[in-house]
């Protein structure tokens, strides 16, 4: 799906939204096993960043992914049966909410590991650079990677490569229930700043101002320019994970989460549109049609448990002993 227009965006900011929702509905039935990390309030950052993205480019996910996956072009029906746990999923149901990838797309997975996805990135854009394709890739993370070894380490080398990668962060404010202004001495962006990466900090509210800057990271990357870094500022309406519903943590005050609900992006991606009528129905037409494919899809047979669990038909680089 195109994510050119003020009209496409609006459309994937809902389709989230209504995905995130029909999730923790699954999850209080107990369809979904485990839980979920919703991704509700932080949509603008996953719309505005993937619509400056092309079909060949790349991105690494995190725990908290669903938004990420279906911007890059995931059909929802597909997405939801893999939390499901079923057959017809992206990854057979064996990836779950944490895990799931589809390299046809370019989405090379999410990771339940903190900032692990960063190396993975760098790593498929060093790959790229040295094929000779005009291939970026992204790397989205919480601002609880911040502290990660790995994600500084990767840091290093793209600069020191230069190669084109993207690095986002959804600074939603909080690790799990651990603020951010406790945690990181400094700032997200000097953390980028200090390997020579140019860093700015954008409203990850407005799917507009994510996609501007977006925009200019990935053109930087694409012309050969090297990393750059975002900072996008946003927050997450729900908590960390589903199980906090169940045992009623209270971290945050209600002041703090009212003021950023005034900010809501579906909101201002409406405003853009207007009658959001026509868009709103199909939306939930095919969300009503991943339901009924995702609840009526086999689940996986316990025979086949071992399957894919090591790699096969690897073939050793030239001048290699097998």
């Amino acid at each position: 799906m195109s994510l050119h227009s003020p009209r496409d965006r609006y459309r994937m900011v809902r389709l989230i939204r209504g995905f995130e929702e029909l999730a923790l509905e699954l999850v209080r039935s107990g369809d979904i096993v485990g839980g979920t990390h919703p991704y509700i309030g932080q949509e603008a950052v996953a719309v505005g960043v993937c619509s400056a993205l092309r079909p060949e480019d790349r991105l690494t996910s995190t725990h908290r992914g669903h938004g990420h996956v279906l911007a890059k072009g995931a059909d929802p029906a597909r997405l939801l049966a893999e939390l499901l746990g079923r057959t017809t999923g992206l990854n057979q149901g064996r990836g779950g909410s944490m895990h799931a990838a589809d390299f046809s797309l370019g989405i090379l997975g999410a990771n339940g590991i903190v900032g692990a996805g960063a190396p993975i990135a760098v790593g498929a854009a060093w790959a790229a650079q040295l094929a000779g394709e005009q291939r970026v890739v992204v790397s989205f993370f919480g601002d609880g990677a911040l502290n990660q070894g790995v994600l500084l380490e990767s840091f290093n080398l793209a600069a020191m490569w230069r190669v084109p990668v993207v690095f986002v962060c959804e600074n939603n404010g909080y690790a799990t229930t651990l603020p951010a202004a406790v945690a990181v001495a400094g700032t997200a962006l000097g953390r980028a700043e200090a390997f020579g990466i140019p860093a700015v900090a954008v409203d990850g509210m407005d799917t507009e101002a994510v996609r501007e800057a977006a925009l200019a990271a990935v053109d930087r990357a694409r012309s050969g320019g090297g990393p750059s870094f975002l900072e996008c500022r946003t927050y997450r309406f729900e908590g960390h994970h589903t199980m906090e519903r169940r045992i009623k943590l209270d971290y945050r005050p209600a002041e703090e989460q009212a003021a950023w609900r005034a900010r809501d992006p579906l909101t201002a991606a409406a405003a853009l549109v207007g009658d959001t009528t026509a868009i709103d129905a199909e939306v939930a037409e095919q969300l009503d049609r991943a339901r009924e494919f995702a609840l009526s899809s086999p689940v996986p047979d316990p025979a086949g448990a071992c399957d894919h669990l090591y790699a096969s038909g690897l073939r050793p680089r030239a001048g290699a002993v097998a």
